[in-house]
């Protein structure tokens, strides 16, 4: 089977040869980029340092040769910008705190405070007031959170929805050539997502991108306001959504069937020891407007839905199934509720899960070859049967993470992830 036809038999709860294996398909699948270049050295894939494809989290964008000689199966449809309103283009050299060369975009601009941490502002303009900060010493930016003192005063969902945007011509034919190009020259599966993120996402991850955001942008207000002012919150959703579909729209004339599935949303509903929220509340102001765009997907496309949410949202799974979500990710068994064999046995007919292949806090940065593969071994037993599985670890690899793990990890999903009677 080619990779493409290994992926979809799998979201279609189907047994391909092998379990499919994922590597830096998504931005919450993907691998840190200082750990990525000791991992594209161990391999032999020289050239040109390794490109940066999302600031934020300083994920690496995955090279052909490194997916093919592990495996992989997955590469993403890369938009033509991310977090902080930088364009992926123009590449420029730049070298981490632990001293490895990446190449990161050429509006990447940043300046150094007394402390010594790294300030980026939105466009990489620097006469703007900052909106990421990466410590001194650190790996990633984390976005400073900004919010208009008045905001609790004035709770205009308008005000808010202005900073919803319309895919511009621009990166609409950036997604169609390069959907074109990944669908013919390869056959890998690909994973499509026109950045930014899902119902919940939006006060931190526009935050990052506007000098000046209007309306509840902290996170725990914004939390808050679920409760204390739900109005506000699905007034936001509303307009969020009318102006999802449309880019959908837009989406699917650029790219047609050409993705396999596409990645809608990454708001976390889960800590680690249980939901951020209750099944009652994400009925009342998630479960409309998530099932409203998952059905606009599947009555107009092939393509399966992409949900992205960490942490123990075991007792939310029937709503997000009733929503109509095809694919749960990243499946974090560590957390509260989240056993494997209890996921698969309760919801694996009814959802795919990608992810849940080896604990990424614990095993994988920490514990030895021999562990991660016998965790992996585990995880595939509990996940492959009947299809309905792609293998990646729980969220993105992290920093500091040893290569000898990562080849473990890797060896033992194409040895323990082929089906019975799958040819040799």
């Amino acid at each position: 089977m080619t990779s493409r036809e290994r992926v979809q038999a799998a979201l279609e709860h189907r047994e391909p040869d092998r379990v499919p294996i994922d590597m830096g398909g998504s931005l919450t699948s993907g691998i840190m980029v200082t750990t990525y270049a000791k991992l594209r050295d161990r391999l032999g894939v020289g050239g040109t340092p390794p490109k940066v494809a999302d600031v934020l989290q300083m994920l690496a964008e995955i090279e052909f040769p490194v997916l093919e000689k592990l495996g992989c199966d997955v590469v993403p449809l890369l938009p033509a910008g991310g977090f902080f309103g930088l364009r992926y283009t123009g590449w420029k050299p730049f070298r981490t705190f632990d001293g490895t060369e990446v190449l990161m975009p050429g509006q990447f601009n940043y300046i150094v405070d007394t402390s010594g941490d790294l300030l980026l502002s939105p466009g990489g303009d620097i006469s703007k007031r900052p909106r990421g900060r990466m410590p001194k010493d650190g790996y990633y930016f984390d976005i400073i959170p900004y919010q208009d003192p008045d905001a609790w005063d004035r709770l205009d969902p308008d005000e808010f929805a202005e900073q919803f945007t319309r895919l511009d011509d621009e990166t609409l034919g950036h997604l169609r050539a390069r959907a074109d190009d990944l669908y013919r020259n390869t056959g890998f599966a690909i994973l499509g997502g026109f950045g930014g993120g899902g119902l919940g996402d939006m006060p931190l991850v526009l935050a990052s991108e506007l000098e000046s955001p209007k309306g509840i942008r902290k996170y725990d207000d914004f939390l808050i306001a679920h409760v204390t002012h739900p109005e506000y919150i699905k007034g936001i959703f509303a307009r969020q959504t009318e102006r999802c579909i449309e880019n959908l729209k837009l989406y699917r004339e650029a790219v047609g069937d050409r993705i396999n599935a596409i990645f809608i949303s990454g708001t976390d509903f889960g800590t680690q020891r249980g939901e951020f929220i209750s099944p009652d509340l994400y009925r009342e102001i998630y479960l409309p407007f998530h099932k409203r765009i998952n059905e606009w997907v599947h009555a107009n496309t092939k393509w399966k839905t992409f949900f992205h949410t960490c942490g123990s949202i075991y007792h939310l799974i029937p709503s997000l199934i009733e929503a109509g979500v095809d694919i749960l990710n990243p499946v974090q068994c560590s957390a509260a509720n989240m056993d494997p064999q209890r996921l698969k046995g309760e919801f694996g007919d009814k959802v795919a899960f990608w992810g849940g292949g080896v604990d990424t806090q614990k095993t994988l940065p920490f514990g030895t070859p021999e562990e991660v593969q016998r965790e992996v071994a585990e995880r595939i037993r509990a996940f492959a049967p009947g299809g309905g599985y792609v293998f990646n670890t729980i969220h993105n690899i992290q920093a500091k993470t040893s290569v000898e793990n990562l080849l473990a990890m890797f060896s033992a999903a194409r040895q323990f992830g082929r089906y019975t009677g799958a040819a040799p």
